[in-house]
């Protein structure tokens, strides 16, 4: 299954997975030997914490390989019609957004950027300026009106 991502998405996965393997990796192997050497491995609860983050720090890695193999750059078609890494200006209630559509792995709300498979992203796509969009929200429904696209 392709990971969609901007190729600023990607090269910042792949910043991260270098942290881990070269930086973060070498730092919990330190932890774990100077906690080895405080004696009683079954009470030892700095060894027990390095091997619980080696663990998270070993899935972690996996997961951002799988991402980087997988992930296939958006190449946007067109500035018509929403599509993955278009910008998006929406209006709702006389207040302005500008969001950028992007694959789930670069989701992240709190800088407006939202997943092409969220609520809205499913919403938006294919739609040009002018449209009027109605999602399903906790609070009931939301109408937005796509402002401009870019």
């Amino acid at each position: 299954m392709a990971n969609f991502l901007t190729q600023e998405g990607l090269e910042k996965l792949k910043k991260e997975l270098d942290f881990l393997k070269s930086v973060k990796a070498r730092e919990i192997a330190q932890r774990l030997n100077t906690a080895a050497g405080f004696g009683d491995l079954s009470e030892n609860a700095a060894y027990h914490q390095a091997k619980e983050d080696l663990a998270f720090l070993r899935g972690r890695t996996r997961e951002l390989e799988k991402a980087v193999v997988t992930a296939k750059i958006i190449e946007k078609k067109g500035q018509g019609a929403v599509c993955l890494g278009s910008k998006v200006v929406v209006g709702r209630n006389k207040e302005k957004q500008t969001i950028e559509i992007v694959g789930e792995q670069e989701a992240d709300p709190a800088n407006s950027k939202i997943s092409y498979q969220s609520p809205l992203g499913k919403a938006l796509l294919g739609k040009t300026k002018g449209n009027k969009v109605e999602i399903e929200t906790p609070k009931g429904k939301t109408v937005y009106q796509v402002l401009q696209i870019s």
